[in-house]
């Protein structure tokens, strides 16, 4: 007798066929209707369908079920018994069978399985405690436990700047100041620069100033003059060339340049290894729609909020997502509908408004140029007329970028309204707006400096430079990052005392129409990450000109960790418009990226390109900083500087680049493979869900013919039909319960996928 409706089914000469209710499932009418030819015939499909029958049915077949299931239980008979998400007495019973397993192993085999049980459970205890050593670490799940992952990530972030410098400060401590200061205490001595280069080789140091006034001190410690310049914080003070040791001869002013490229090199390496996660993530991830309101609905929920008031915000932020992700489908829709008048209208908006946005920047970088130019002028005439006075102008330059980097990000948060944007393109194209102005203000400072250290009163340059106005140039442009850092700090400081605190206050206490317009304080993630990004790049640029700069960063992002922290608990609430949490650290990382490329640019020009002061500093017998390089090399014996020239001769550079760029095809290709696997393995998911959900449409319709016809047998007599014989209960039972296995099989295989 023939058995209906099962996974199999016999026929009456006992060969087993496949279920007709397999090759209704959409992924097999899919895979037939790519492999179905012009002259597909009837021959050709049963025998396929005998085919797979034999083998199990296909992709849905036991044998692969097995298989999935052996390599599922050898993963998880090599995972420590604790990990195991099993119920305790289940863990008992694993213990015991595991026990019982290494009782039949020889004494070497035992030996050696207790000795890979101790080492893994040295492993597991070293990294607990590495992990107890991080900085706040309970500061950072409070913030977790009371904000979610979301601000969390900016937190992380600044924890990994603190790490970044304190190792960049390390590197400049070990091999340019340390050997320096043990120097004097070694059995040789330091040769300094002693060139004869005439008024070229003229420092007068502001340090020799005699008695001055208490204030002087105050701007001194402000502005980096007066004492500070000749200490260890400024380029100007390491006018060392050799330091001589008992048995070693200490290049310092190869030691410097090897540090500054070290010290961006390994930036980049450490930077692009913490976003490659983000990157593999952002390019996995599937952008269609429904599947982005599925995980928002069912796996949206962040589970580290113990805050009743943080629950509340993130509901509100998940509504605020799918209402968002609701409105970019009614713009797109908008924009398909879109007549060609249309378009051309808001072409022309856009046009405007980009236009007026090149304008406000432009008048911003204009006045940075004329501001640094007015306050070095001002400071070279030495003319004190009044202390808050002097300050100011010192400071100027900062202000000025200052303002400038408060006033248009709100002015672009205006415009963009206008430019009928998708909101998540609104976010994003903001805050590269933002990233440009921040960045590139920095790029417009050094180079109205440069304007003016290259710039003589007679041309060409005696120095090379313009020596009556900067007998030592690298020292104020260090001078200037230490300004614009210490200015940054004092900005954050002042902005969190006498803004946030006053408005939280305001808002709490007073009930006028114009406190509630105004709002609680919101703590804006992208903003503030470019606050720091801004002084990242200033720290970048400044440690090749002051090399105790990265301590100062670390200092000041020590601080301003707390002082983000009791802001954001005492006056902030998240952001109404909420940054991703899972592209946040990938776009943090991206915009400091940024920032170190536009720092490699101003640090690689002035070694290689504009010339060295010939008054301070450890390159005052070059006429770059870049020359230590070939002269060291020059030094060399023969067999190393033949090795070197030969790396660097164009032979070796066109095989270097013949080998990159056939490396770099293979990666590509192995690129474009993954993508295809990818793509491959979407469609699958894609298709499996189909397939789960057509067979829960199956599973109902029998549940409704079986409660249909269950009344009917009751109350009619048994006839000798077979629908209505003990049989048929029976197969419909056994079709049931396959049915059941048949979609744990595909749930199984769909979490392997």
């Amino acid at each position: 007798m023939e058995v209906v409706d099962s996974v199999f089914y016999t026929d009456h000469s006992g060969r087993v066929k496949g279920n007709p209710l397999l090759d209704q499932l959409p992924s097999y009418q899919s895979l037939l209707y790519r492999r179905k030819s012009s002259t597909v015939g009837p021959k050709r499909r049963s025998s396929s369908r005998a085919r797979r029958g034999s083998s199990g049915s296909g992709k849905w077949g036991l044998s692969t079920v097995g298989r999935n299931e052996e390599k599922q239980k050898l993963l998880m008979a090599q995972r420590p018994i604790r990990e195991l998400l099993k119920t305790m007495a289940e863990k008992r019973r694993d213990k015991t069978q595991r026990l019982e397993e290494n009782r039949e192993l020889s004494s070497l085999g035992q030996r050696v399985q207790s000795t890979r049980r101790y080492l893994r459970r040295l492993r597991d205890d070293a990294h607990e405690w590495l992990s107890s050593l991080k900085l706040w670490r309970g500061d950072i799940h409070l913030i977790e436990g009371m904000f979610g992952t979301g601000i969390l990530s900016y937190f992380s972030f600044l924890r990994f700047l603190v790490t970044l410098n304190l190792i960049i400060f390390l590197l400049m401590f070990s091999f340019v100041m340390l050997p320096i200061i043990i120097a004097p205490t070694a059995s040789g001595n330091i040769t300094y620069n002693q060139n004869d280069g005439g008024l070229c080789s003229v420092y007068p140091s502001s340090a020799r100033r005699g008695l001055v006034i208490f204030h002087e001190h105050i701007t001194d410690l402000l502005s980096g003059g007066g004492f500070l310049e000749q200490t260890y914080l400024f380029y100007g003070y390491y006018k060392v060339d050799k330091i001589h040791f008992p048995n070693i001869t200490y290049n310092l002013p190869l030691a410097y340049l090897l540090v500054t490229i070290a010290y961006l090199f390994l930036s980049l390496i450490w930077i692009v290894k913490r976003s490659a996660t983000g990157f593999k993530r952002n390019l996995v991830q599937d952008e269609d729609r429904f599947q982005s309101f599925c995980n928002k609905i069912f796996s949206g929920w962040d589970f580290c909020i113990t805050n009743e008031n943080a629950v509340r915000l993130k509901r509100s932020s998940l509504l605020y997502e799918l209402r968002t992700d609701l409105e970019e489908e009614r713009i797109k829709q908008k924009i398909a509908d879109r007549t060609r008048r249309e378009r051309c209208r808001i072409y022309l908006i856009r046009l405007i408004l980009n236009l007026f946005v090149v304008g406000v920047l432009a008048s911003c970088f204009y006045s940075i140029y004329e501001a640094t130019i007015f306050s070095q002028k001002v400071q070279m005439d030495k003319i004190k007329d009044n202390f808050i006075v002097d300050l100011i102008y010192e400071y100027l330059p900062s202000i000025v970028i200052t303002m400038a980097n408060f006033v248009t990000p709100l002015l672009f948060s205006v415009i963009i309204n206008y430019e009928d944007y998708s909101p998540a393109f609104e976010i994003r194209f903001t805050l590269m707006r933002c990233v440009f102005m921040r960045l590139t203000s920095i790029g417009v400072l050094l180079f109205s400096l440069w304007s003016q250290i290259t710039k003589c009163e007679q041309e060409p340059c005696v120095c090379g430079y313009n020596h009556k106005l900067y007998s030592c140039w690298e020292t104020r442009v260090g001078q200037e990052m230490y300004k614009l850092t210490i200015f940054d700090f004092i900005i954050i400081i002042a902005v969190t005392i006498f803004v946030e605190f006053p408005r939280k206050l305001i808002v709490n206490y007073c009930d006028c129409g114009v406190a509630r317009w105004w709002g609680q304080q919101e703590f804006a993630i992208p903003q503030n990450v470019l606050e720091i990004v801004y002084g990242q790049t200033i720290c970048w640029i400044g440690t090749f000109y002051s090399p105790l700069l990265p301590a100062i960063c670390t200092i000041k992002y020590f601080f301003i960790f707390y002082i983000k922290k009791v802001s954001l608990i005492a006056n902030c609430r998240p952001a109404a418009r909420p940054f991703r949490a899972s592209s946040s650290n990938f776009f943090f990382l991206v915009v400091l990226l940024i920032g170190l490329a536009l720092a490699c640019l101003p640090v690689s020009f002035s070694v290689a390109q504009i010339n060295s002061s010939q008054a301070c500093g450890p390159f005052v017998n070059y006429n770059t900083s870049w020359e230590v390089l070939p002269a060291t090399v020059s030094e060399l014996p023969h067999g190393i500087k033949t090795l070197l020239f030969a790396l660097s001769s164009e032979a070796f550079a066109v095989s270097f680049f013949v080998v990159t760029c056939l490396a770099m095809f293979y990666v590509i290709a192995l690129a474009g493979a993954h993508k295809r696997v990818i793509n491959q393995l979407r469609e699958q998911l894609a298709m499996e869900g189909r397939d789960k959900h057509f067979l829960i449409q199956k599973l109902c319709q029998a549940q409704r013919l079986s409660a249909i016809k269950s009344p009917v047998s009751k109350s009619q007599p048994r006839k000798s039909s077979s629908r209505s014989s003990p049989s048929y209960h029976t197969s419909f039972s056994n079709n049931f319960d396959e049915g059941v296995f048949l979609a744990h099989s595909l749930h199984d295989s769909f979490t392997h996928a």
